[in-house]
């Protein structure tokens, strides 16, 4: 069995909790709008900067292409708002929790690719937007498939990790609007 099925059976629960929490928010109201990109915000830029130093460039030569934090600083900037606290970082201590990490955030963008359609065009919707070269996510997951990780258990549980700090992060803000 790949990583990717192993990935895909074994945090199938978290993927639908985040899932329907996240699928709360009316990306069409700019405060709900601003409220999910400040949720994002509390793990992304923390994720991402974990993944760089666990040494993702060896993995994804292309990782500086696949950063959303950038983007998503942009249109919470455009929306007038900053930065909220950033979560803990996952700790990555293999390769196999680093995929486990990458394989959250990388399947992120798909859903970001669909919840953008629900973003009116007079807000900022960088972040969210289909980026990267094309066939991006298809070499990330033929990378993911190759992978010959010792250890899947620990791809799944970094996994796990940054789908519950997700739910946390979307839990922190929706707790924070009026």
């Amino acid at each position: 069995m790949s990583l990717r099925s192993v990935l895909r059976a074994q945090t199938a629960d978290c993927h639908a909790e985040v899932d329907m929490l996240f699928g709360t928010f009316d990306l069409s109201n700019r405060e709900r709008y601003r409220t999910f990109l400040r949720a994002h915000a509390r793990i992304v830029p923390a994720a991402e900067n974990a993944i760089e130093n666990a040494g993702i460039l060896r993995l994804l030569p292309d990782w500086s292409e696949r950063r959303r934090a950038p983007l998503l600083f942009a249109d919470i900037r455009a929306l007038g708002d900053q930065m909220p606290a950033l979560l803990s970082p996952p700790a990555l201590g293999c390769e196999a929790a680093l995929w486990g990490a990458l394989y959250v955030l990388e399947g992120s963008k798909l859903g970001g690719a669909l919840l953008a359609k629900s973003v009116p065009d007079h807000l900022p919707s960088s972040y969210l937007a289909p980026q990267g070269s094309k066939g991006a996510m298809r070499l990330f997951m033929e990378r993911l498939d190759a992978s010959d990780v010792d250890d899947p258990a620990a791809a799944v549980s970094a996994a796990r990790t940054v789908f519950d700090l997700f739910l946390k992060a979307g839990q922190l803000e929706l707790e924070a609007v009026p």
